[in-house]
């Protein structure tokens, strides 16, 4: 049976500030999707990620297909009613556009996709993220489905050592989606060329090159690259398929354990460790830290099992102390150097006014 697994995420308002959605709200997106979804979806799975709500929906009309769009579209808007009658802070934040025009995509929430035949089994790992942009999975991914010392299986499985391809987006061309495949390992040096500038190279996609079946989909959405300015960071999500010919669940899990420093936090113009945290937890901390969560699900004919929570598990609170600490560490170099991103990547408006200003009355002497 072919099925798509299309998840799609937005902030559309917010408890306190930037903290999480209110159970209103979340009830509000969840029981339009119910309502209105029927005839469109095989299932659904609703919540959030700091102050961003995701749906996850389960169908037969394949990728980028309007009427699922326009689903998501309008459980957001529904949601957003919800949120101005409470009058929680950013109310319809992440809906850039007026109305729907035919694909989400390019209208501010995050979007990531994949159409496959299922297995017999079909176990695979969803990530949402809050408070930092899409270059935050490019580590992640890279080491997940390149690098033996996260990926045994490249050395231990016949399945999956013929390596991967993986589609490299320019997010700051903006005229079209300009993209490069590189295949792993023959061109692993010019993949981590490219993808240690997360704000400028993005994943979003990873194939098999056993098979050519997709094993992969990331959000490659820009919030500031759409509205022109800083309206938000990007909250970017991401669909793995595990197990089989690829990666296995741990192995796409297992670089999340390092907290590495993304882009983000508070008015997303900082950098800060990436911290996993069990599912609907609240951003606090700064606006942070920047935070991802991860559910495994299992599908078959189309139906979702109830979803287990990957960073429940205690070894993560070990990896949340150490993340603590690292945010810490960098919180206290304040404004100062590395600690904010560099000014090319500053997207609030304050700051780049006050430059303008100042740059006026620079002398040459």
């Amino acid at each position: 049976m072919k099925v798509t697994l299309s998840v799609i995420k937005a902030d559309i308002g917010s408890i306190a500030g930037h903290i999480c959605p209110s159970s209103r709200l979340v009830d509000a997106v969840k029981g339009y999707v119910d309502k209105e979804g029927k005839k469109l979806i095989k299932d659904f799975y609703v919540g959030y990620t700091g102050d961003d709500i995701f749906i996850l929906f389960t169908h037969q009309l394949g990728k980028s297909n309007r009427d699922i769009h326009q689903l998501a579209w309008d459980a957001f808007i529904e949601g957003t009613g919800v949120a101005k009658e409470q009058g929680l802070y950013g109310a319809g934040q992440d809906l850039l556009a007026d109305s729907f025009s035919g694909n989400i995509k390019g209208m501010g929430p995050a979007v990531a996709e994949i159409e496959f035949e299922e297995r017999p089994n079909e176990p695979f790992l969803l990530f949402t993220a809050d408070k930092t942009d899409p270059g935050a999975y490019n580590l992640p991914v890279y080491l997940s489905f390149a690098d033996p010392m996260h990926n045994a299986g490249l050395i231990l499985s016949p399945k999956i050592n013929q390596g991967f391809t993986f589609t490299i987006m320019d997010v700051s061309y903006t005229e079209k989606d300009r993209v490069i495949e590189l295949n792993a390992p023959e061109d692993i040096y010019n993949l981590a060329a490219l993808l240690r500038d997360n704000e400028r190279f993005v994943v979003e996609s990873v194939h098999s090159r056993a098979d050519g079946s997709q094993a992969l989909a990331a959000s490659t959405t820009r919030l500031h690259n759409i509205a022109g300015k800083y309206v938000g960071k990007d909250d970017p999500v991401l669909l793995a398929r595990v197990q089989g010919s690829f990666p296995a669940a741990g192995e796409v899990l297992s670089p999340y354990s390092i907290g590495h420093y993304v882009a983000g936090f508070m008015r997303g113009s900082h950098n800060g460790p990436l911290m996993p945290v069990t599912q609907n937890s609240a951003a606090s901390f700064f606006d942070g830290p920047p935070l991802v969560n991860c559910l495994g699900f299992c599908i078959q004919e189309g139906r979702l099992t109830e979803p287990v929570d990957c960073f429940a598990q205690p070894y993560w609170d070990h990896v949340r102390e150490k993340v603590s600490r690292k945010a810490c560490e960098l919180r206290e170099q304040g404004f100062s150097g590395s600690a904010m991103l560099p000014y090319s990547e500053l997207e609030y408006g304050g700051i780049v006014e006050t430059m303008e200003k100042l740059d006026s009355k620079f002398k040459l002497r």
